[in-house]
């Protein structure tokens, strides 16, 4: 009897160790990748629903095999706005072994450049500003960039006002986030784009514009362009509504036209808003969940499947973060396809060869996605949308912004 248990033990082990082999050949790769953002604190009415996008989208591709039995592991760790506190998580993700870095703000993006340099691996970030790709060579920019923004906005108002030089004013964000588009605008109307700047306003934490609505409205101001986040747009519309300043048509004669950037939009800005949204002019390069499409149906169907409410379900910024998610899925099947390992350098290599006929164009965006060692901002087309009737519709159809070029 002992000698069989003597026997039965290695045979034991060995039927274990096969079972453990196998599941582990099924188990497949795990790539790791990492997002650091503000789910609290400043900034979060964006940071929440992104990250809600980047978390689903990954859950999506395991939950459906879409890299068969390999899987995405991305951590999503709450920066708080704060650049210390991403620096300190960026260092946590690079001990685990990341492949690729989903980072969120413009101040953290400029603060971690060199480190992204060193560390030799590709970040694609949410700050679209344009200095992210001065002297970088491994940020990606999702979408054009908030100068090709709100230039376009400008090349709008120049093309379609009806009278003398429209007389503009810039309300942006005091940070690098908000400035960033100031001087480009500046050098597109030295360069001929028929517009007049007349004032650049970097807004604080006031609660009330009536001041600095009468001062442009004395200047003769009629199209206020915004580069900053929602709830300083929202105050500033209903001072405007109260004021009766506002424009019920583009460019109404007497009125202020109120217009702006990826940030400044949404669906948030008209809860925050109400009424006083209605004629913002908007653009961005994301699908709206206000317009019939296949994107949209799949972005709702996304946020059903892992329990989403309304509200995340339908932000512009819930699919911004599905976008980035697409993007770095894409690139992760494309190194797969050539049988090559996924790591920094291959990933990397395939983000710059994404132009072309190898262009991605995933379902959220309103054109695609193009990548080249001289070219590191994403989806180029732009859509202007309007609000009306209480939701954004579009204004005819995607354009390019063309002064970018001659700047």
């Amino acid at each position: 009897m002992r000698n069989h248990k003597m026997m039965f033990v290695p045979i034991l082990m060995s039927f274990i160790a096969v079972l453990f082999f196998a599941a582990n050949l099924q188990a497949g790769e795990v790539y790791k990748l990492a997002l650091s953002l503000a789910i609290t604190g400043p900034t979060s009415d964006a940071g929440n629903p992104y990250a809600k996008g980047v978390e689903d989208y990954f859950r999506f591709v395991n939950d459906t095999k879409m890299l068969g039995d390999d899987r995405i592991e991305c951590t999503i760790r709450d920066d708080q706005y704060k650049t210390d506190v991403t620096k300190r998580n960026f260092e946590d993700f690079l001990d685990q072994g990341i492949v690729l870095y989903l980072n969120y703000s413009t101040g953290s993006t400029m603060g971690l450049k060199r480190d992204f340099e060193e560390e030799k691996i590709a970040v694609i970030p949410a700050s679209f500003h344009a200095g992210n790709l001065v002297d970088s060579n491994y940020i990606f920019l999702p979408i054009a960039s908030y100068s090709e923004q709100t230039i376009g906005l400008a090349e709008y108002v120049a093309n379609n006002h009806k009278g003398d030089k429209p007389k503009v004013a810039l309300f942006v964000h005091p940070s690098a986030f908000g400035r960033g588009p100031v001087e480009d605008v500046e050098k597109a109307a030295k360069a001929g784009l028929n517009i007049e700047v007349v004032e650049v306003v970097e807004h604080g934490q006031d609660l009330d514009n009536t001041a600095m609505l009468k001062r442009l409205k004395s200047k003769g101001v009629q199209y206020v362009i915004s580069q900053t986040v929602q709830s300083p747009v929202a105050t500033m519309l209903k001072d405007a509504a109260r004021l009766g300043y506002t424009a019920k048509t583009f460019g109404e004669a007497g009125k202020i036209t109120f217009m702006g950037a990826h940030y400044t939009g949404g669906n948030d800005l008209i809860a925050l808003a109400g009424a006083a949204a209605e004629n913002f002019f908007w653009t961005t390069s994301y699908k709206l969940t206000s317009e019939k499409s296949a994107g949209a149906d799949a972005q709702l169907a996304l946020a059903a499947r892992y329990g989403r409410d309304e509200k995340a379900a339908n932000s512009h910024n819930y699919t911004n973060g599905i976008m980035v998610a697409q993007v770095a899925t894409e690139v992760i099947k494309r190194v797969k396809k050539q049988g090559l390992k996924v790591n920094r350098k291959t990933l990397y290599d395939e983000l710059n060869q994404m132009n072309g006929a190898k262009a991605f164009q995933p379902d959220t965006t309103v054109g695609p996605v193009t990548y080249s060692k001289t070219d590191h901002a994403g989806v180029d087309t732009l859509q202007l949308y309007r609000v009306d009737g209480g939701v954004f519709r579009s204004v005819g159809t995607p354009f390019l912004c063309e002064y970018i070029k001659k700047i």
